[in-house]
């Protein structure tokens, strides 16, 4: 048995796996809402059978309806156990269930006089929710079905027996009932279409937000392309350059002068240093992954991280704070880098004075903290954050970094916040779940 540590740095569905499993879909909402219905629906039909009963004197045949209260209190647990159990409820699922609540209304209905019940135009309660909920067909299908049971109400039908046999009372009996109906039609309509409007908005702007992020990360990939491909059309010149460097450092009109060779050396280490940050970044791209996958921990990689930060760049005052508990394994990878250091430069061109990194974690997550002296972030750029071009440098192309930024951090499954501190300056926390850096253990025979 041998244990081969394997990675995957980005990983795309994480975060928005963790979101989608943290609420419900608008699907499992409206049928969460058309048991809320059921339940009151069948409260009131007990109340009104016991009111009918005790109150008027009216003899109901209360053994089949109250199998048909029972029914529908079962498919009501049911209905709260499906929706977790089956995932997301699709249109079938929602007509099937307002299809029940009719068939339940109907035989309500025909043991308490058909047509003449004043409760029959509850059905228009089922065929409004029907057009909010489902699609054209199954609408036109529901409304076929309530017709029809309309219609064979009155004709069969089980006729209210009134203990006088007074025809003013049954009278009057109806248009109470037509009252209450039209209350409770009412109410509900405006409460529950109200809210399952309120899940379809939510729905929406969910959609609007992904059709967002897909187009910022197809904006990512053209970006992406666009530098692996000036990486590799740079790549050639600067060979050159090296190559010709090397042959001047053996010419006597350089050798014999130490000044013009010191010039030489210094070309060649820039020249050097410009090949190593092409080579990072067709790294970043995903090409040249020859070599095996760099392990490290998250101190000693943001430990080289601060160093090389610090040694490349003209930093004055810089103060890092590393209060981790524990020391986990990860996978060293160049995105996470460049954009740390992304927010870093931010901030030290903002305040060449003084920049702050610190690090700290809540359990699940790494949080890396980055402050500044500067001016701080201004309002409109706060509440635009992350999105590309919005810049305070007010240079053509800026604002690129932090949209880069939130969107490998995105990848990560993790977030980027913003503020202005109170004392002055800037702060961006980013904040990375542990479990999408940490190495996962793959065992082989």
């Amino acid at each position: 048995m041998n244990t081969t540590p394997t990675a995957s740095p980005l990983r795309p569905d994480t975060g928005r796996s963790l979101r989608a499993s943290s609420r419900e879909t608008v699907g499992q909402q409206n049928m969460l809402q058309l048991i809320e219905l059921r339940w009151i629906a069948v409260v009131g039909q007990i109340l009104t059978i016991a009111f009918v009963t005790l109150v008027f004197g009216i003899d109901l045949p209360l053994l089949p309806m109250s199998l048909v209260v029972a029914a529908l209190i079962a498919l009501n647990l049911f209905s709260l156990l499906r929706p977790r159990r089956l995932g997301d409820v699709r249109n079938g699922d929602l007509m099937l269930g307002l299809t029940m609540d009719v068939a339940a209304l109907t035989a309500l209905l025909y043991l308490s006089g058909g047509a003449t019940n004043p409760f029959v135009f509850l059905y228009a309660l089922q065929v409004t929710l029907a057009a909010v909920l489902l699609e054209t067909w199954s609408t036109w299908t529901l409304v076929a079905i309530t017709s029809l049971c309309f219609a064979v109400l009155t004709r069969f039908y089980v006729p209210l027996n009134l203990p006088s046999g007074d025809h003013e009372q049954l009278y009057q009996l109806h248009i109470i009932g037509m009252l209450i109906c039209f209350v409770m039609d009412a109410a509900l309509l405006v409460v529950f279409v109200t809210r399952i409007n309120g899940n379809l908005r939510a729905r929406d702007a969910r959609l609007a937000d992904l059709r967002q992020r897909a187009a910022e990360e197809d904006h990512i990939v053209r970006m992406g392309l666009l530098a692996s491909g000036a990486a590799h059309e740079l790549g050639t010149p600067l060979s050159t350059l090296s190559v010709i460097l090397g042959d001047w450092r053996h010419e006597p009109a350089f050798r014999d002068n130490s000044e013009l060779l010191h010039e030489i050396e210094d070309m060649q280490a820039e020249v050097a240093r410009c090949k190593t940050i092409v080579t990072g970044i067709l790294l970043s791209a995903g090409e040249a992954r020859g070599e095996s996958p760099m392990v490290s921990t998250v101190a000693g990689f943001l430990d080289e991280l601060v160093d090389d930060w610090r040694g490349t760049r003209p930093v004055r005052g810089f103060e890092y704070r590393n209060e981790l508990d524990g020391d986990p394994a990860i996978v060293s990878d160049s995105a996470l880098k460049q954009i740390i250091c992304n927010v870093l430069d931010n901030a030290l061109e903002a305040s060449p004075a003084w920049v702050g990194l610190h690090v700290a974690s809540d359990g699940e997550s790494l949080l890396l903290t980055i402050r500044d002296r500067g001016p701080g972030f201004a309002a409109e750029m706060l509440a635009h954050f992350g999105k590309p071009y919005q810049s305070s440098k007010g240079r053509p192309g800026g604002g690129l970094g932090l949209f880069l930024v939130v969107n490998v951090v995105r990848k990560f499954g993790g977030r980027v916040t913003a503020r202005n501190r109170d004392e002055g300056g800037a702060e961006v926390t980013l904040q990375l779940p542990l479990a999408s850096l940490a190495i996962e253990d793959r065992r082989e025979p």
